[in-house]
């Protein structure tokens, strides 16, 4: 009897422990998986000029999604030597922050496949508005961003800085 007993708890030992294996086996797949479409949305990480060089936007992850940031400006200061400010937006208290530094793409998220990031909002600096935004990596590896009102879009082609 003692025989018995002891081998159903070698059963049931090797039952639970390949149980075990098959748990841990499982749950590394799904970190694997959950990893490489995170690699995946970096491809978009980076820093990128915009239209005609005026500006280099720092994009990487940040807490409410993708976004991204004036890093470098090719007109950095006003003729008198102070930085540029963003002067032209519509909140008041917003209007003396530096443009440099300054978040311009905010909430993107990733779209359907690995080179679509969208329900984004892009800010312009230009006239102080905000649109909504998409962007999409494309085959030549230039970004294209583009930004809404309504059915009305504009897009640019930015290229990624080395």
């Amino acid at each position: 009897m003692k025989r018995k007993s002891r081998a159903n708890a070698l059963e049931q030992t090797a039952l639970i422990m390949g149980l075990g294996t098959l748990i841990g086996v499982a749950a590394a797949i799904l970190m694997m998986g959950m990893t490489d479409a995170r690699a995946d949305d970096s491809a978009v990480f980076g820093t990128w000029e915009t239209k005609d060089g005026k500006s280099h936007v720092k994009i990487e992850n940040c807490e409410d999604g993708i976004c991204g940031k004036i890093v470098w400006l090719k007109e950095p200061t006003t003729e008198d030597g102070q930085p540029k400010l963003d002067r032209l937006n519509k909140d008041d208290k917003l209007k003396t922050r530096p443009l440099l530094g300054l978040t311009m793409l905010n909430g993107f998220v990733p779209g359907d496949d690995n080179n679509h990031f969208d329900d984004g909002t892009i800010y312009n600096p230009s006239d102080g508005n905000s649109y909504s935004s998409e962007m999409a990596l494309l085959e030549d590896g230039n970004l294209k961003v583009e930004g809404c009102v309504l059915f009305i879009c504009k897009e640019q082609i930015w290229t990624r800085v080395p």
